[in-house]
């Protein structure tokens, strides 16, 4: 487990922070941007968690995928090259796969894109959703200029998919379907 006994070290008043294997890097650099957005995501999933209610099997859910964006921020915090690290793994995509599935088989078929929205649990979880993408850009670009742990991609991408329909089975009958033009006037 980690300890920490002192929260600030004065390290990074130059502008750098610390990797899991020493090396320093600028906090304005595309690692440090990558993240940022994975531990803005899981602030946002705090958000949406506590507007569940507390026994929603949902929360549990999303609890554990708060963990998991944990291991993979220590992932991206680890250069490829650094044997042992804590790493995202294929079998942690392939459950988040397995869990979409399950949800949106309770789930109508979709015949409109859907508004963020239908409850306060709904609209944070959709928040959650679009932050999780910004996160997944930002690994993207960084593995543009550097190996990163493929699996940590992925799971990213899954897990948008996975809010996605989190938020639908959230919202139930009060989802909020797009109207293409509805409030367009003609003149």
């Amino acid at each position: 487990m980690v300890k920490l006994t002192k929260i600030y070290t004065r390290t990074g008043d130059d502008g750098s922070a610390g990797l899991v294997d020493g090396s320093r890097v600028s906090k304005a650099g595309t690692r440090m941007t990558a993240i940022g957005e994975v531990d803005e995501a899981n602030s946002a999933l705090g958000l949406a968690i506590e507007a569940l209610a507390p026994s929603d099997p949902h929360a549990a859910r999303l609890r554990r995928v708060q963990n998991e964006l944990f291991d993979l921020g220590a992932d991206l915090a680890t250069p490829v090259e650094v044997e042992g690290a804590l790493r995202i793994l294929p079998a942690q995509v392939a459950r988040l796969e397995a869990e979409i599935d399950a949800i949106n088989a309770g789930l109508a078929p979709l015949d409109s894109f859907i508004l963020p929205g239908g409850s306060p649990a709904a609209a944070a979880t959709h928040l959650a959703r679009a932050i999780v993408r910004r996160a997944e850009r930002a690994v993207i670009a960084l593995s543009a200029e550097e190996p990163v742990n493929p699996d940590a991609r992925a799971y990213l991408n899954r897990l948008s998919d996975h809010l996605f329909v989190t938020a639908r089975a959230v919202a139930g009958a009060d989802e909020v379907k797009w109207q293409p033009g509805a409030t367009r006037v003609a003149g």
